[in-house]
Parts: structure tokens; C-alpha cells; sequence
């Protein structure tokens, strides 16, 4: 096993949302490294089941040997195929932890950190052809344009890009420390690494097309869970969370729900609790934590 490939967030909040029975079937769709997994497993009965998925091969080094425990090598995109294939038609509660893993951030060669001068990668799936460096070198203005502004939330979008097409032309960017020098023109001193975080979330986000992933989870949450089964969502940016937060809320993606002719709401879920945070406790032993927001649901 890995050691510390990823410190889990809101842990115990997590599994409690989750309402778990001794005998259900539940969906941890971002396996890493087995925290949440292990604490369901944990309270699950001998007839339990657990279908966890990671897309990144290296995780699948943490496997937690137990026969309950199904840990299939897929972006959870795919989850309902997959499902389908193990005769699974509903399950009774699903977890998904967004974002990037604490091994994939440390681990020099993935392109994910600040902090390190390597290759532009950032794929999760590491058999996936485009990456950051793709992206970076050839996508045309407007795309590039658009992926800062609408997945990094950065004003000042066009000059980010004017700066990135105005090097390419001569030199092609390889690494994170090629484009952190290259828009050091924009870095405050003060704020510059909160600036360059935004920018790698940005290429990030399209290296992993995480906006249509999540969209598409949440669409098949909808449809496998039981009534009654539970919806555990982790969020570490506005972008997922606004997503998760009008699924839950409205059963779309818009900021109003459906409604028919009488005007009254096809809701999906219910919402159950309140928007739930790291306390300080967690938040200073592992300060990846901070940015976590915890919503859970209930299917009606």
C-alpha cells in the first residue's frame, strides 16, 4: 500500500450523510486512497456491498483486500455501464470527494502543484492523450480564453492568453515553471500563489473535462439511487459546488427547476442537513481541507 496517497476530508461527516445500512449496496466514486471506502466498509454487515471507482491507476495500489469491496479502474463517467454489467440496477447511497488527490499534488511528475518545475501533465487518467501541455501550446486563443475565464474565474483572462500565445510562437511551453515565468508580469507578490492556483485549476478542469464529469455523475445519481438512498457530495471550489448545490435544489443545472403547467416542482432530491465545513481542528491538521464544503441529499 501507498503510504499517504490521500489524507481524507470530512471523513466521518461523509459516512454519516450517508445513512449507511449493514446490508446495502453504496458508490465511492473517488476511491484514492481508500479512506472513505474503508470507514464504509467498516460499517457495513457481511452481506454489504461496496463498487468503488478510480481512473488513476496508481491508486488502485492502495486496494483494501475485502471481499465486499468491488474497485474498478474507470472514471466514474462510466459509473451506470459498470453497474449495469455487475447487475447492480440501484444502489442505496453514493459519496463522491471532488478534486485532486494529496499524491497527485506531491507527486513531482504529475504537472499538478505550484511548487514543482515539471512536464505540464494534470491527467488523472494517465492513459488519456491530451494533456496540459496540449492544451497550453495548441489550443487557439478563444478556447484558452474561455477555460481561464470560466473554470479559473480570473479577470484578467485575455491577458493571461496574450501572454501564453506571445511565447509559443517562439518557444514551445513544457513545464509549470516555463508558464509560471511567463506570467510573472501578472503575479502580485501578495497573491501569486493564489493566482497561479486558479490558472492550474483552470487547465486542469479541461485536462480531465471535470465540469461535464460531474454534470454526468449527478445526472446518474438521479437515477440509481433507491428512494430514500443518499447523495454525499465533497466540493473544493464554487464551480463543483454550484453544480451540486442546483442538482440537489432544483434537479438541473439552472438556477430555477422544472416546473409543469401548475407551476409545481419535479424535484429529485430532498436536501438534508445544512451545508457542512471542516472545523478548525481539521482545517490545521491538514490544510488542504479548507476550501471542502459537504452537502447531502436524499433521493424522494
Amino acid at each position: 500500500m501507498m503510504k499517504m496517497y490521500h489524507n481524507p476530508v470530512l471523513l466521518n461527516e461523509s459516512v454519516k450523510g450517508l445513512k449507511i445500512i449493514p446490508d446495502g449496496t453504496y458508490v465511492d466514486v473517488t476511491y484514492g486512497g481508500g479512506g472513505h471506502s474503508k470507514v464504509i466498509l467498516q460499517k457495513l454487515g457481511p452481506k454489504g456491498r461496496l463498487i468503488a471507482f478510480d481512473q488513476d491507476r496508481d491508486a488502485h495500489k492502495n486496494k483494501i483486500e475485502d471481499n465486499r469491496l468491488k474497485l474498478i479502474e474507470s472514471n466514474f463517467k462510466f459509473l451506470n455501464n459498470h453497474l449495469n454489467y455487475l447487475q447492480i440496477s440501484q444502489v442505496d447511497g453514493l459519496l463522491a470527494d471532488f478534486g485532486i488527490s494529496s499524491y497527485q499534488i506531491d507527486t513531482k511528475t504529475r504537472g499538478f502543484s505550484i511548487r514543482f518545475d515539471s512536464k505540464l501533465d494534470m491527467r488523472m487518467d494517465q492513459s488519456k492523450k491530451m494533456d496540459a501541455q496540449f492544451i497550453i501550446n495548441k489550443y487557439d486563443r478563444e478556447k484558452l480564453e474561455n477555460i481561464f475565464q470560466n473554470y479559473g474565474e480570473l479577470r484578467n483572462y485575455r491577458r493571461i492568453v496574450d501572454l501564453i500565445v506571445s511565447e509559443r510562437k517562439n518557444n514551445k511551453i513544457n513545464t509549470s515553471g516555463d508558464l509560471k515565468r511567463i506570467l510573472e508580469p501578472l503575479s502580485i507578490s501578495s497573491e501569486e500563489n493564489k493566482f497561479l492556483a486558479k490558472v492550474f485549476q483552470a487547465i486542469r478542469i479541461e485536462v480531465n473535462d471535470e465540469i461535464n464529469i460531474i454534470k454526468s455523475l449527478l445526472v446518474q445519481s438521479s437515477k440509481i439511487l433507491k428512494k430514500g438512498g443518499r447523495l454525499v457530495c465533497i466540493s473544493y471550489h464554487s464551480l463543483e459546488d454550484r453544480l451540486v448545490k442546483r442538482f440537489i435544489q432544483n434537479g438541473t443545472f439552472e438556477s430555477d427547476a422544472i416546473s409543469d403547467i401548475y407551476g409545481n416542482k419535479d424535484l429529485i432530491f430532498k436536501k438534508i442537513g445544512k451545508l457542512i465545513s471542516p472545523d478548525k481542528e481539521e482545517v490545521e491538521s491538514n490544510n488542504r481541507s479548507r476550501s471542502a464544503k459537504l452537502r447531502v441529499a436524499e433521493k424522494i
